[in-house]
């Protein structure tokens, strides 16, 4: 088994089980890990295989409200000017591009998404159902 596979299972086991307000359910995919929220949106969680810390979060909501969400590290010549390049945030359309650095881990990186996922659905009033 994979590393990546190992993470992935064990990112899905952390939204399924911690956030079940919000998480519907949890699809590991060949090469990326698929959750998907109760607003119908989904986040994609990647690691590539063949660049080392390469990574991407990828909340796809064009589909619920036009919105697209990325955290990721792709070394775009334009955003060399934020802070904690290359890391970064497209917070709502690919444009906005925001600071963002990850934390310590992918585990408490993948919580913190998780937590900023579950804010944005609260206030576009979608309220997470108990757990």
């Amino acid at each position: 088994m994979s590393s990546a596979y190992e993470l992935y299972s064990k990112l899905a086991h952390i939204a399924e089980l911690e956030y079940p307000d919000i998480v519907v359910s949890a699809e590991l995919k060949a090469d990326r890990l698929r959750i998907h929220f109760l607003d119908g949106s989904f986040l994609d969680v990647w690691f590539s295989q063949t660049i080392p810390g390469k990574y991407a979060f990828h909340w796809e909501r064009r589909h619920v409200n036009g919105s697209v969400y990325r955290w990721d590290n792709a070394a775009h010549k334009s955003i060399q000017h934020i802070d904690t390049f290359p890391h970064h945030l497209h917070e709502g359309k690919q444009e906005n591009v925001k600071s963002f650095k990850p934390k310590p881990s992918w585990e408490n990186t993948f919580k913190a998404i998780l937590n900023y996922v579950k804010e944005k659905l609260r206030k576009n009033s979608l309220q997470p159902r108990e757990a």
